[in-house]
């Protein structure tokens, strides 16, 4: 049988064309029609797999522990065929974005375009669709608001360990308590004892539960402990051919200083470098970090974790499935959502801090992880492979050296574990890990004014309320304690007036259900704090900013090297005053991330969280990202570099998207003014220029149209060689020419006149302006003013003057704002827009100074 061709968003996918007639679905109907999809695709079912599709045909829950790699993804493609032809409605949900976006192209393909929506927080796509992809907490808001009601038939859950998160499990737990009129699927490689789902499972929608549980791998593994140093250990399996090998390790730093390491041996032959080659030709390694990517993969090394950007992440993976990276050396984020054919994990430990303190890897963690090694189609059997911790290592090494010496080995001193970030660990932890059962999913119920918003809007809230409570995962005394916080919250709640109570139920306030609508309660603080703004003052859009950066999760590697890099400073400006070592420390202590109009921000949240308790009394997260990369005049890469960014490129860049995404869909439009759009602009084309697939899905997504997998896979590949074209968007290249301008007045305002030429580019056979050149021109300013203002006035748009003089030139003049504002000095410049255009970023050419006669 030929196999099908790939769906369009107008055709029904081979699958949905596989459907038994409306009417006449049966059991056997539906698996005829699902075995001759798998003929199509030349795929033989395993055993496991096709016990759980005849149980879900027969109309049982099921829940599915099998090994990963073991084809879950084929289980879940039966769950929805089968509610899609019974008529009904299938949910599948995933706990990131990445998934759920991944999962939607595969569903697109099997049922046609038409036929599969989208939801995640930011926007949505053909949301009435039978069947619907999303993340886990935008299920658990439909189930909490529309329980028995919603229009939920299918619940396919991936990941489902998840549920024993400790900040977003409740969201993997509310369907379970309130959907009855729906079947579920629940998938995970680590569920560990699943009893307690199948009772309330069965007890929820009083139909049968099955479990389909095998440690059967499709690619079996073979596992070894290590006393070996590490570059033996992957040495040998180099020699062995199991490559590609992921080397994990538990902080992202480690995973490229292990890189750096690697660069003394080269693991490709000539035919490998030749294809690597030719597969980064014009690839962009245009950041910081890209500079270090660029020389490990020509050795055939590669980097993976959290913190790179996407389109670096991508090329690894890439590069890894063609087989022409030997070692990635990556964190345990390859856990969730990775798809990198490995031969080979290595564990270069058994002990990650938690956050709270240093622990020995759960059970679960340990199988997530490892059973990463050995992909179908790509292996026949796969390793795992645990290092000793180093200082045994070292000390078996070392009593090698001197076995037979007495004297040395009276004088050996054995090396101590780590005083910090240390668990013990050894070969008997690790056969406890490999041969111990995940722990016992813990529930993470529990009641928030969310929750309890999104269940008042049903017409008995207060009964469903209590109901939610009864069913939850608890023990009968944790369940006295959530209804006792539930009334805490209902009397705060009456007593702000949102709600009120009536003879059997709660009715909200009229207004709350378009407000609470926004599905943020910040988002609804800044459209209430933007009418207490000045919209007159110089800084009303930077302030606009700062409120929605304040609503954003923090990105905690950036301002950990904010507070560094000033700290920093600090320490060189008190040591050149002469200040004394304990009151240096005195005031570094005082040194915090900027927190740009804080009074007014705190100030405005207490009066907002009186009325609006579900706040909470610490939501409000002070900061300063996107407005001080603008207010600085910096490019992405020249923040990077300002604060030591490198390592955390993909994490200010991620920041960068949320805060543009907030400012578009949060910030009413009667308060937006040219300045914010300006901004606004500024920062969509920082984003795209670097990388912009964490745009495109999102916008296509917001105009409504159907996404075509290859079509946005085809564009991000162009858009890596060839770059983005940064003066295509004549308003935003404005906007990052005035930023460019005013980042060199703030260099002659601290005087430092070496930034200052560097960043200028010379005319072509034209000598380059010196630093001394600039300091001897600005001498008659620095004779007659005291400073030189870089306030916001200072940057205001009417001292900036541009005027397009042709396709290929622009000139430019920015007069010095001196503290007497006499107005007599203008800095002048040229843009060159195609060199602009090649290098993807401002290029300005010195033009002159003018200084009063």
């Amino acid at each position: 049988m030929n196999s099908p061709e790939p769906a369009t968003a107008t055709s029904p996918g081979p699958l949905f064309a596989l459907m038994p007639p409306e009417g006449r679905v049966t059991a056997d109907g539906l698996l005829d029609g699902f075995l001759a999809y798998c003929e199509q695709r030349k795929v033989t079912l395993y055993p496991a797999q096709e016990e759980a599709i005849l149980e879900l045909f027969d109309g049982k829950s099921v829940i599915l522990n099998t090994p990963t790699g073991s084809g879950k993804s084929l289980v879940a493609l039966a769950a929805h065929y089968k509610a899609v032809a019974d008529g009904g409605r299938s949910f599948y949900t995933a706990p990131i974005k990445a998934l759920v976006s991944e999962k939607f192209f595969e569903l697109c393909e099997a049922f046609g375009a038409d036929n599969v929506g989208m939801m995640t927080g930011d926007a949505s796509i053909n949301r009435d669709a039978p069947l619907i992809c999303c993340t886990a907490e935008i299920l658990a808001n439909l189930a909490l608001r529309e329980g028995e009601q919603a229009d939920v038939d299918m619940v396919v859950i991936d990941e489902f360990h998840f549920y024993s998160d400790r900040d977003r499990g409740v969201a993997w737990q509310v369907p379970l308590l309130t959907l009855p009129q729906a079947r579920f699927l629940l998938m995970s490689a680590t569920l560990g004892d699943t009893a307690r789902f199948e009772e309330s499972i069965a007890e929820l929608t009083g139909g049968r539960v099955a479990l389909v549980k095998t440690t059967d791998r499709p690619v079996p593994l073979d596992w070894e402990y290590s006393e070996k140093p590490l570059h033996e250990t992957l040495q040998t399996q180099l020699e062995a051919g199991k490559t590609p090998i992921y080397v994990v390790h538990f902080a992202q730093r480690a995973a490229s200083e292990h890189a750096q390491d690697l660069m003394s041996v080269d693991f490709l032959s000539k035919e490998d470098k030749a294809q690597i080659k030719d597969e980064l030709t014009g690839f962009r390694w245009d950041t910081p970090f890209g500079a270090e990517l660029r020389r490990f993969v020509h050795h055939g090394v590669g980097v993976h974790h959290a913190g790179m950007l996407p389109k670096y992440r991508r090329v690894v993976e890439r590069l890894a499935a063609k087989g022409l990276l030997k070692i990635i050396c990556g964190t345990d984020t390859l856990g969730v959502g990775v798809n990198i054919p490995l031969r080979t994990v290595v564990f270069t430990k058994l002990c990650k801090y938690d956050g709270d303190k240093t622990k020995i890897l759960t059970v679960r963690d340990f199988h997530q992880i490892a059973g990463r090694a050995g992909r179908k189609g790509f292996d026949t059997q796969g390793s795992v492979i645990v290092q000793a911790p180093e200082h045994v290592i070292a000390n078996k090494v070392a009593q090698q050296k001197v076995a037979g010496d007495a004297k040395k080995m009276r004088k050996w001193k054995p090396s101590k574990p780590p005083e910090r970030g240390y668990a013990h660990w050894d070969e008997q932890t690790f056969d406890k890990l490999r041969e111990g059962e995940p722990e016992r999913l813990v529930s993470r119920f529990a009641v928030s004014h969310g929750m309890m918003l999104n269940v008042f809007t049903r017409p008995d809230g207060c009964g469903a309320m209590k109901r939610l409570i009864r069913a939850s995962h608890d023990t009968p005394t944790r369940q006295r304690q959530h209804g006792r916080h539930a009334l805490a919250i209902l009397r705060s709640l009456i007593k702000a007036e949102i709600v009120s109570l009536r003879p059997g139920g709660v009715d909200l306030n009229a207004d709350l259900q378009t407000d609470f609508s926004l599905n943020q309660a910040l988002s609804l603080y800044v459209v209430e704090a933007v009418q207490a703004l000045d919209r007159d003052h110089p800084e009303y859009a930077l302030d606009l900013v700062s409120l929605v950066e304040a609503t954003l999760e923090d990105p905690g590697a950036v301002l950990y090297k904010q507070v560094d890099t000033l700290k920093g400073r600090a320490v060189a400006a008190l040591k050149a005053q002469g200040v004394e070592y304990d009151e240096r420390m005195a005031e570094l202590e005082k040194i915090e991330a900027p927190k740009p109009n804080a009074d007014f921000m705190l100030a405005t949240f207490r009066m907002f969280a009186e009325h609006h308790p579900w706040v909470g009394s610490d939501s409000l997260r002070l900061k300063s990202v996107a407005r001080d990369m603008f207010e600085q005049g910096e490019t992405f890469n020249g923040y990077v570099r300002t604060y030591g960014l490198a390592r955390a490129e993909g994490v200010l860049l991620r920041y960068l998207s949320d805060a543009y995404k907030a400012l578009i869909q949060t910030i009413p439009e009667d308060a937006k003014t040219n300045e914010l759009d300006d901004l606004v602009e500024w920062l969509g084309v920082v984003i795209r220029s670097v990388d912009g697939s964490l745009l495109a899905e999102w916008e296509r997504m917001r105009r409504g149209e159907l996404l075509d997998e290859q079509h946005e896979t085809d564009a991000l590949l162009a858009e890596e060689r060839t770059g983005v074209d940064v003066t295509a968007n004549r308003k935003a290249f404005r906007v990052l020419v005035r930023n460019a301008t005013f980042r060199m007045v703030r260099c002659l305002a601290q005087r430092d006149e070496r930034t200052f030429v560097d960043m200028l580019t010379s005319d072509p056979g034209q000598p380059s302006l010196r630093a001394d050149e600039v300091a001897a021109m600005m001498e008659p300013y620095w004779a007659e003013h005291a400073e030189l203002r870089t306030d916001a006035e200072a940057r205001g748009t009417r001292y900036f003057e541009l005027e397009e003089e042709s396709k290929t030139r622009w000139s430019v003049a920015q007069t010095l704002l001196d503290p007497e504002e006499h107005l007599e000095w203008r800095l002048r410049l040229t843009v060159d827009l195609d060199t602009s255009r090649e290098q993807g970023g401002v290029v300005l050419r010195w033009a002159g100074l003018d200084a009063p006669r």
